[in-house]
């Protein structure tokens, strides 16, 4: 053997040690393979400049997976729902209103990060519902994750993110170790998004903006931190002040065959592109790509530059989309003005908040009219079925809103 080898193996060796150590005083693990792989990743963190100390304190107590993490991974809604489903329950009456008054209670933050990041309010208000339903989500206990020990489940048990949750475990550590946020409030999404915002470790490390001036960059508590960190974002991406994120057309016939296709605003409009408002489009030089996210029939979208920004944040054309039109909403341009193609019987966003207005009426339903239908919904409606003679399907339909009218 040689002495280079020697060496080697003893480094091996004094590393493995250094990991099993840093929790051999710990209980027995309900899951002895989660906690080896825990030790074992101390050489891993290590090497990025994590402190044994700061690895302790990170995993103190944590001896099992995170169940509900694996469970939550298996299921995306951007890619689950339809179109108008995606939307509906992100861009309605309920998330409008509540924007608007964020956007007066919030006011001069949100000037400042117009004034100093160029990006529009009612894009930061958007980005801020659809993460996290302008922090209420944060309260809610049973939808929050520790996120050291989220990642370290993707880790340990999800092959297809395991590269994913191990570069965002490094960044959650040192996030951690720089003090910005401690143990008990580093909490996020099964997938480590954190805070009001939604950002996972590496977009904070690399966006996370003091905006309140105290010295620590909260993304979890302060939402100036928050909205200026989201709007970092979006600068540093491309973001073009003043520009759309894209407009609503309706498509000719044959329009169709375009989707995917990318032309200037002006070639779109000779071939028959028009907007339903019938205002025209603001600058004809301008490049955009046709999407057509509900098929034929349906709305079409000529996305600008500031669309793809927007995907940024997240890869979903749903998400983008939902962000741009809640933030039309919330400045009160309007919204959708095209009809989507919807299965025979099922119910727009107005209706759905009809529905559950009528249920609420009824003594049926005492939760939030906010056009979502789950679980208090669904019993409302079954209960409203049961005792009206129709069949206690639960499901919000056409015909369940003439027998709630009549």
């Amino acid at each position: 053997m040689t002495k280079i080898r020697k060496n080697l193996l003893c480094r091996a060796a004094a590393a493995f040690i250094t990991a099993t150590a840093l929790f051999a005083s710990s209980p027995a693990s309900a899951d002895a393979g989660f906690e080896t792989w825990i030790n074992s990743f101390y050489a891993t963190a290590a090497k990025s400049g994590i402190t044994k100390a700061t690895y302790r304190q990170a995993f103190a107590g944590i001896k099992t997976p995170d169940p509900d993490v694996l469970e939550k991974a298996r299921y995306q809604p951007e890619f689950k729902h339809k179109i108008w489903e995606y939307i509906d329950s992100r861009v309605n009456p309920y998330t409008t209103k509540i924007g608007q008054e964020m956007a007066v209670k919030h006011g001069r933050t949100l000037a400042a990060l117009e004034r100093h990041f160029g990006i529009d309010r009612t894009i930061l208000l958007a980005i801020w519902s659809m993460e996290s339903n302008y922090g209420a989500v944060l309260a809610k206990d049973e939808r929050l994750h520790y996120v050291p020990r989220a990642l370290a489940t993707l880790a340990y048990a999800d092959p297809k993110r395991a590269k994913y949750a191990k570069s965002q475990l490094i960044a959650a550590l040192k996030i951690l170790q720089k003090g910005d946020i401690g143990p008990r409030e580093l909490n996020g999404s099964w997938a480590g998004a954190m805070g009001h915002t939604q950002f996972i470790p590496t977009s904070y490390l690399l966006y996370a903006i003091d905006a309140d001036g105290n010295g620590h960059k909260d993304i979890w508590n302060s939402v100036p931190d928050a909205l200026a960190t989201a709007a970092n974002l979006l600068k540093k991406n491309g973001w073009q002040p003043g520009q759309t994120w894209g407009y609503e057309v309706a498509a000719p016939r044959s329009g169709g065959q375009y989707a995917g296709q990318t032309k200037t605003l002006a070639q779109w409009e000779a071939l028959g592109f028009t907007r339903p408002n019938g205002k025209g489009f603001r600058n004809g030089d301008q490049r955009a790509e046709l999407k057509m996210p509900g098929g034929a029939g349906s709305p079409g979208f000529l996305m600008t530059k500031n669309f793809f920004v927007i995907k940024r944040y997240n890869a979903s054309d749903s998400y983008a989309l939902g962000v741009g039109l809640l933030a039309d909403e919330i400045a009160g341009y309007g919204g959708i003005q095209q009809a989507w193609s919807r299965p025979d019987g099922s119910l727009d966003i107005k209706q759905k908040f009809e529905l559950q207005s009528r249920l609420k009426e009824l003594g049926y339903y005492d939760g939030e009219v906010d056009g979502n239908f789950g679980s208090g919904s669904k019993a409302a409606i079954q209960a409203f079925q049961s005792r009206n003679g129709l069949d206690p399907d639960g499901e919000p339909t056409q015909h369940l809103l003439k027998a709630l009218r009549n």
